[in-house]
């Protein structure tokens, strides 16, 4: 019970952290690119977007140089981007909200899959323990053995006398 403690505890913590974490370096453009998801279609960022002549990743890079050159930093960079395109521009959902369990439901997920494995194999050995102490099993095994023995023999009888 103290790991879930500490894992609902370790949650908590994420939940409650700021999202800007690592706000005080300046913003790259590679940074910048990086966290923006190209509107062609491709699914890729605009950093990554192997289209030549990309309709999107082309004026979106152009708009992403002059916010710089403007002097806004990242979390403005980015804001102005979700205010023009929306949320679907961003790569990674925002720690906020709604995305929260986007960011906190497979971790969940997993320590719940492991907390059933665990039950299930000790309900599992439990069982084994109890089965391997039960002697009734064993006799009862025995009684059927010396059963078919008898009637193989008398089968065998019957046989030599012919």
């Amino acid at each position: 019970m103290r790991w879930l403690s500490a894992a609902l505890c370790g949650v908590a913590l994420l939940v409650a952290a700021p999202s800007s974490y690592g706000s005080a370096r300046p913003p790259s453009i590679q940074d910048l690119e990086e966290s923006l998801t190209c509107q062609c279609g491709c699914g890729l960022t605009v950093h990554s977007c192997n289209h030549v002549d990309c309709s999107s990743a082309i004026p979106l890079r152009k708009e992403i140089r002059e916010q710089l050159e403007a002097g806004k930093s990242r979390e403005q960079i980015l804001r102005h981007f979700v205010e023009k395109y929306g949320e679907k521009i961003l790569s990674a959902p925002t720690f906020q909200g709604f995305n929260v369990l986007a960011w906190t439901t497979p971790f969940l997920m997993l320590a719940l899959g492991g907390l059933g494995l665990v039950v299930i194999l000790r309900r599992w050995g439990r069982q084994e323990r109890n089965r391997s102490s039960a002697g009734p099993l064993e006799s009862t095994r025995s009684t059927l053995v010396e059963r078919y023995q008898r009637k193989l023999e008398d089968e065998l009888k019957r046989f030599e006398e012919v």
